[in-house]
């Protein structure tokens, strides 16, 4: 998060903890209750799984969505929120982000060499947290960060304004640990409230992003995640990596850059989840190579990887039955821009309702949570974001979010 980023968010945050009262984001009167009924109206709403309607009238109680219709709806003490002609959609969801990396006061990507204080990473970590929220991502999946347990708490208990989170926690990668000792990492890491297992099935893209743990090893970690009711993402950059972790029955699979269609056809023959970037992360870098002390060399093969993820996506949306979720690998000076992997999704052959429906409902499923969160449906979390314009005609309309819901409680 670049220096002005961060005054902003930390200001947005201030703003809203003196707003923040019985769970609303605006001033109650004293001596009143406020409605646990809100009634939304927009005029054109798109449910999450791909349909549409115009004139849409949403019951919000208590959180959850109670009622949909197409006429108005009147019940008395009732709020009304009359978003006009803005379009509204469930709240976006990113299935890979690291909001944990952000800039430091030096203008530096954190690292234990930062000289922040502990003070200062939290309220950094937490204005991450509200630059997405406020960008439209009710939800986040963060793979790698002993400091999401806090942050996820914080979120949860409204200590802090942000998406619901979950997380790995950490990453399992260590090419030396024996397959028995990984099953143990992987019930350790349960014990500590993990909510799926990340690892890293290849090298980075930066050095090849070769195979590294053997099949074997990606076996143990995937069976033993599965036996304990927790689902697995695969960072994976080669085709080999691809291959062993999709026969080894993960469920995730991120990056995939070099992936041939033979992998793609076999993810989608067993069921896989493919997570590729397209553009953010790599831009990101190229944009901020200061930050990250990159050399020439070193950044060359981000830069090249742009023209080459395009190709790889384009190939992988023309594939049959493949699932394809929405993840932007945010890190420290992407947090808040995640749409803008929408904008390049779309120009490589998505169209604009299947990139939506890969950041809401087929997210929603990807992660465990399909049958709550992702759509907007009667029963479902009230996880409501509101866009000028039409994302399904204009993708660009992403990047223009007015209105933030999460859990029934509005935050912009």
């Amino acid at each position: 998060m670049t220096r002005p980023i961060r005054v902003f968010a930390l200001l947005g945050l201030v703003a809203f903890s003196a707003a923040f009262v019985n769970g609303r984001t605006e001033p109650v009167p004293q001596g009143t209750q406020p409605a646990n009924v809100t009634i939304i109206h927009a005029a054109t709403m798109l449910d999450g799984r791909g349909g549409s309607q115009r004139n849409a009238w949403i019951v919000v109680r208590s959180g959850t969505i109670e009622r949909i219709g197409s006429s108005p709806i009147n019940i008395p003490n009732a709020k009304l929120i009359d978003l006009g002609a803005a379009t509204l959609l469930p709240g976006f969801i990113d299935t890979h982000v690291h909001p944990g990396w952000y800039l430091d006061k030096n203008g530096k990507r954190n690292s234990n060499r930062s000289g922040d204080t502990p003070a200062e990473a939290a309220l950094a970590r937490a204005g991450n947290l509200y630059v997405t929220l406020m960008a439209g991502f009710t939800t986040i999946q963060s793979v790698a960060g002993p400091e999401d347990l806090e942050l996820r708490d914080a979120v949860a208990r409204g200590w802090i304004p942000g998406p619901r989170l979950l997380t790995s926690i950490t990453q399992l990668s260590n090419v030396r640990v024996q397959p028995d000792s990984l099953r143990t990492l992987v019930r350790g890491l349960k014990a500590q409230g993990a909510d799926l297992i990340k690892l890293f099935a290849s090298q980075g893209l930066g050095s090849g992003g070769a195979q590294t743990l053997s099949d074997e090893q990606i076996g143990a970690i995937c069976s033993e995640a599965k036996a304990q009711g927790l689902r697995t993402l695969v960072h994976a950059i080669s085709a080999q990596s691809v291959r062993a972790a999709t026969l080894a029955g993960c469920n995730q699979i991120d990056h995939g850059m070099f992936v041939t269609d033979a992998e793609l056809a076999l993810m989608a023959e067993r069921g896989t989840i493919f997570g590729p970037q397209v553009c953010l992360v790599l831009q990101n870098y190229v944009d901020h190579r200061d930050a990250y002390n990159f050399s020439d060399s070193a950044l060359a093969p981000l830069k090249n990887a742009l023209p080459v993820a395009s190709a790889m996506f384009s190939r992988a949306v023309k594939t049959p039955g493949l699932k394809i979720v929405f993840g932007t690998d945010a890190v420290a000076a992407a947090h808040g821009r995640n749409a803008e992997e929408f904008i390049c999704r779309v120009a490589a052959g998505q169209s604009p309702m299947d990139a939506i429906v890969s950041a809401t409902s087929a997210a929603a499923a990807a992660i465990g949570l399909g049958d709550k969160i992702g759509a907007i449906a009667t029963g479902y979390e009230a996880d409501l974001i509101a866009t000028e314009g039409d994302p399904s005609k204009d993708i660009g309309a992403t990047k223009r979010v007015v209105f933030v819901m999460r859990s029934g409680v509005r935050y912009r």
